[in-house]
């Protein structure tokens, strides 16, 4: 076994390199398979421009200036639509405008409303289902919205408790998700629009029953399920009454997190989960699996999928990508069986000169096996590296996984000679009921003892430099990388807080409104401020600043509406209090995470500096 670093030699890639909008991203394709829209920088914002599928001139169709858009899709054959917020404050509008750039307008221009896309109705060329909280913030009422006229309709007033609308494949409102008593949730079933809505099931809000879609005929649904059972399963279920009628696919250690429905052929295609690397997939279908199969030696070496397809379903768009690129999408007529290249992401990254994710796994102190990734600078291996500085870091949510694939900031480091190592601790989803429960009311507890075990196993396989390991993560994993140096102030020798939670007390006050109703919920998973204000005040890093001795790095967005730039405020307050060394990045048009390249930038390069500082050289 090599007991040095032989890492090859590997150029160091510029900051901005990881971090520069892709040319071209967000493809999708036009109903009629005639053109392509996609998202590309114009004033370095993301824009939306369209092109033909068959070549010819792209056209810009916005010339957003302050901030990108959030998102688009096609409306009918002629009109997209689009999202785009203020500074970050992810109160959503939505925008139309014509294939051709005309007839540009704001369909729900409303100050402080969020908007939510229920149903694009795919089978209506003139008519969306939107979700606003117009009426009051905390809730969203679904309107029809028509899109000639701007006219809004409103379907059902929200009684103050529902947190998500269902609609059948005619796009009427047929079912409902509500949270009652703050922890537990109903399903709202009717037959027709013209019935109330009614009770057909009463569940903890730790048990999953999720209506994903109708069958073809609207009467039955498919459903995500764990009642009974730990990871969800894919279902038949009665709508009437939740009676499970079939187990159409069930995983023995991940939860299934989607399905595949084909509108043209009114069929069940397939169900996924996500696995330790790359996706699982079970067909219902023989002509889609085909499909695949004819595709996979084409793409070896990647994971790819359909990212969108035509009305016909023929002509595909196929999105591809690894560990080591951002992706390109390709072009798939089945009909003829042709593929042809439509765009890379990153074209400028070398993917030889990117560093590899290993999927690795460990065992905690109570023995749970945890998934986790490992990431080396170029030309090592688990085997071969030994003693590296590493850069621990957690995923946000928490209630949220890492997979994988390609990461920017993951290979960014790793250029920088730093492993990178990424774990889902528990609470963290996909791994079934059992392992998310083991995560309430854990945050700062046993939680971060799954990043030290996992730290300590690193260590203990000689991979990483005891004396060399940082921690840095962004929103939760911003608050698990502030708890690192707080109550493991020996593990790490520095910290990067990105928009993280420094104050569980102060968090849960200052949630946004549309979380409100689901804060009982809340309590139960993260504690209750009142009933458990003890235990949060002991996990809180802010209250214990006198116990970090590390240098952090913290970035926050000044219109973050779901971590407070008070939670970072009182972090730098009570550090410099101190006399901690603690540099103190503060974005005024950013909100949860920065969006503006300008900001990104602005942030890796410090985040650069400050490891190169306080982490040491890296390898090589």
């Amino acid at each position: 076994m090599t007991t040095t670093n032989s890492a090859p030699f590997v150029p160091r890639i510029p900051v901005e390199d990881f971090f520069r909008n892709s040319e071209r991203t967000g493809y999708q394709i036009s109903p009629d398979g005639r053109y392509f829209s996609y998202f590309a920088p114009y004033a370095d914002r993301q824009n939306l421009f369209v092109q033909p599928v068959d070549g010819g001139e792209a056209v810009r169709l916005t010339s957003e200036t302050e901030r990108s858009l959030a998102g688009s899709i096609w409306a009918n054959e002629h009109r997209l639509l689009f999202m785009k917020d203020t500074g970050g404050d992810e109160n959503y509008k939505l925008f139309g405008v014509d294939l051709d750039g005309t007839d540009l307008r704001a369909y729900t221009d409303f100050e402080g409303v969020r908007t939510q896309l229920i149903d694009p109705l795919n089978h209506v060329d003139d008519e969306v289902i939107v979700g606003l909280n117009r009426r009051n913030p905390e809730v969203f009422d679904p309107y029809r919205l028509r899109l000639s006229t701007g006219e809004l309709t409103l379907l059902a007033e929200n009684p103050g408790n529902v947190q998500g609308w269902m609609t059948d494949h005619a796009g009427r409102l047929r079912a409902a998700t509500a949270i009652v008593d703050g922890v537990n949730t109903q399903l709202l079933y009717r037959d027709t629009e013209d019935e109330p809505f009614r009770v057909v099931l009463t569940t903890n809000f730790k048990e999953t029953v999720s209506f994903v879609d109708f069958t073809p005929d609207n009467r039955l649904v498919y459903a995500l399920t764990n009642l009974g059972r730990d990871t969800a399963a894919l279902v038949l279920m009665d709508p009437r009454t939740c009676q499970e009628l079939e187990v159409l696919f069930e995983h023995p250690h991940y939860d299934v997190a989607s399905i595949s429905y084909s509108e043209r052929r009114q069929k069940l295609l397939s169900a996924c989960c996500v696995g330790h690397k790359g996706v699982i997939r079970h067909y219902f279908d023989a002509e889609e699996e085909a499909i695949r199969a004819r595709l996979t030696p084409r793409f070896a070496g990647y994971e790819f999928g359909t990212a969108d397809w035509d009305r016909s379903e023929r002509k595909r768009l196929i999105y591809s990508a690894n560990d080591r690129t951002r992706g390109r999408y390709t072009f798939y007529d089945a009909d003829t069986d042709r593929l042809e290249p439509v765009a890379e992401l990153a074209p400028w990254l070398d993917e030889g000169a990117m560093a590899a994710m290993h999927p690795v796994t460990y065992t905690t102190r109570d023995g749970l096996t945890i998934e986790a990734y490992l990431t080396l600078p170029a030309g090592l291996t688990p085997d071969t590296a030994r003693r590296v500085p590493v850069v621990v870091h957690p995923h946000g949510g928490p209630w949220a996984r890492d997979t994988w694939g390609y990461n920017p900031e993951v290979q960014f480091l790793a250029n920088r000679g730093y492993a990178v190592f990424q774990m889902n601790f528990r609470a963290s989803t996909g791994y079934g009921r059992r392992f998310n429960e083991a995560g309430f009311k854990q945050w700062g507890r046993a939680m971060q003892d799954d990043i030290t075990d996992g730290v300590r196993w690193l260590v203990g396989k000689g991979i990483a430099d005891p004396a060399r390991v940082a921690i840095y993560g962004a929103s939760y994993g911003g608050y698990a990388a502030l708890a690192g140096v707080t109550f493991t102030p020996d593990l790490y020798c520095c910290a990067v807080d990105y928009v993280g939670v420094s104050n569980l007390l102060t968090f849960m006050r200052t949630v946004p409104p549309y979380w409100k109703p689901m804060l009982d919920m809340m309590y139960e998973m993260v504690g209750d401020p009142v009933a458990d204000r003890e235990m949060m005040e002991a996990c809180s890093p802010a209250l214990h600043a006198d116990r970090i001795v590390a240098p952090l790095l913290i970035a926050q967005g000044a219109n973050d509406p779901r971590v407070n730039k008070a939670e970072s405020d009182q972090m730098v307050e009570a550090l410099r209090a101190r006399g901690v060394e603690v540099e103190y990045m503060v974005k005024d048009n950013e909100g949860h995470g920065f969006s503006n390249q300008e900001n990104k930038f602005d942030f890796y390069r410090a985040m650069e500096r400050f490891l190169e500082r306080y982490l040491g050289p890296a390898v090589g």
